[in-house]
């Protein structure tokens, strides 16, 4: 069935992304914590889409056909799923990878909240383009998306700093005007292009 097959595939990346983190226990401690921090967003950002891409063309089947559901909700349920998939593959992949590259806990924190938030509205931008306007759209719009978020992040790191340890310094008034526009922005987006996707699927 798709939706088992969707999660063993999961469970595949998952594994080879988490394996990255054994290298990585060999690379120096960064001494520039901002550009090892968006590297390895990067990175992370690309697994989500690199992912979701590979799981989305599993949504042309057929998904609980022995439900009751009807058939835009089967759709929607599907995508749903695949956006969890999605969401926490990179978040274990996030933890993983951190922690070896031995960043302050409270960094390694909000790396793991960037990659979830990312990872969902990569996703379910994705899946709706794909859907709504087909696989070449679905991979340059979640590509566009991806940048806008991971470079949000990067603004907000590069204007407020670290603290002395190398750790995330919290700025509440920073996160509000650099980070939070876009992430509405992004969630908004993301929501709209799956409910469209769902409605009038190609």
């Amino acid at each position: 069935m798709p939706a088992e097959t969707a999660a063993i595939r999961t469970t595949l990346w998952m594994t080879a992304g988490a394996a990255a983190a054994v290298p990585a226990l060999v690379v120096p401690e960064p001494d520039d914590p901002l550009l090892t921090f968006v590297v390895h967003l990067v990175l992370l950002t690309g697994f989500s889409l690199g992912l979701v891409a590979h799981l989305a063309p599993l949504t042309d089947a057929s998904w609980f056909a022995g439900s009751r559901l009807g058939s835009t909700a089967r759709r929607a349920a599907a995508g749903g799923w695949l956006v969890v998939l999605v969401a926490g593959a990179t978040g274990l992949v996030t933890l993983a990878t951190g922690a070896a590259l031995r960043f302050a806990p409270s960094l390694q924190f909000l790396q793991v909240l960037s990659a979830l938030d990312i990872a969902w509205v990569v996703a379910a931008f994705f899946v709706g383009l794909r859907w709504w306007r087909g696989p070449g759209v679905a991979a340059v719009g979640g590509l566009a998306m991806g940048a806008v978020c991971v470079w949000s992040i990067w603004n907000y790191l590069n204007t407020a700093g670290f603290t002395a340890e190398g750790g995330w310094l919290v700025d509440g008034g920073e996160i509000a005007r650099l980070i939070l526009p876009f992430d509405v922005m992004a969630a908004v987006l993301a929501v709209a292009a799956f409910t469209v996707g769902v409605r009038r699927r190609v």
